[in-house]
């Protein structure tokens, strides 16, 4: 079973393996829809548009300081490179989008779902094999040629997560000098034990600019990819061992 649905403002997609019935679907993207409604900056009755507008603390739902506080530990883990305040704002979605497919990663593997494969807007989280009964395959693509796969890499359980500006635009940021637009660095992709590492790693690292892939280098659990303007790619030491046909 697989299907794709628009939430979040990007595709989510969604295949299960080794169950039928789309109960299983359903559980997952009515999970996606109420990460949306409570965290989308975009809607005005969001949580965490309320927040920004002046709820006060003691009204925060608790899942709502558990994210915070987990974009805080972030912030201190990244060297203040994961910033969630924007011009006075909060915007945790450099966070919650890996958090959320991790968390209905989780949920599946409770219900006794064992092969599946999750992507949200390219925050990826396999489990087992797919339906060829093959480990699960992800394509890095080209960041100057979208419809292109530079790179195909193996994985069982690992999270998969890449930050770039060729699709979204100019969307993330160096906290330590805002005003400047991060254009040395085109894509980088981070492979972690679970997409909610890899996302919030991957996200830091590209604010930091062409260090970031040292940065993931550092990182004992992780590992990355990088693609620069100059149209070459820097990767980390044990990257090459979850690459196809190697």
């Amino acid at each position: 079973m697989k299907k794709t649905e628009l939430i979040m403002g990007m595709p989510i997609t969604v295949e299960v393996v080794d169950k039928s019935g789309d109960e299983y679907l359903v559980m997952v993207f009515d999970y996606f829809r109420k990460i949306d409604a409570r965290y989308s900056t975009y809607k005005k009755n969001s949580e965490i548009s309320l927040i920004n507008n002046g709820l006060p603390k003691e009204k925060w739902s608790k899942e709502m300081k558990t994210v915070l506080g987990l974009c805080e530990q972030t912030l201190q883990d990244t060297y203040g490179y994961f910033n969630i305040k924007h011009n006075g704002k909060l915007d945790p979605s450099g966070l919650v989008k890996g958090w959320a497919v991790a968390n209905a990663a989780n949920s599946l593997l409770k219900k006794k779902v064992v092969n599946f494969y999750i992507e949200a807007g390219g925050d990826i989280q396999a489990h087992g094999h797919d339906a060829s009964h093959n480990s699960w395959t992800v394509g890095i693509r080209n960041p100057f040629n979208v419809s292109e796969i530079i790179k195909t890499i193996v994985i069982s359980s690992e999270g998969v997560a890449t930050s770039g500006t060729y699709i979204r635009g100019q969307h993330i940021y160096n906290p330590f000098d805002p005003d400047i637009a991060i254009s040395r660095v085109k894509s980088l992709t981070v492979i972690g034990p679970n997409v909610f590492e890899a996302d919030r790693y991957a996200t830091a690292a590209f604010a930091m600019g062409e260090k970031g892939i040292g940065f993931i280098e550092s990182k004992t659990g992780l590992e990355g990819y990088m693609v620069t303007d100059d149209k070459l790619a820097t990767y980390t030491s044990g990257f090459v061992r979850y690459l196809a046909n190697v």
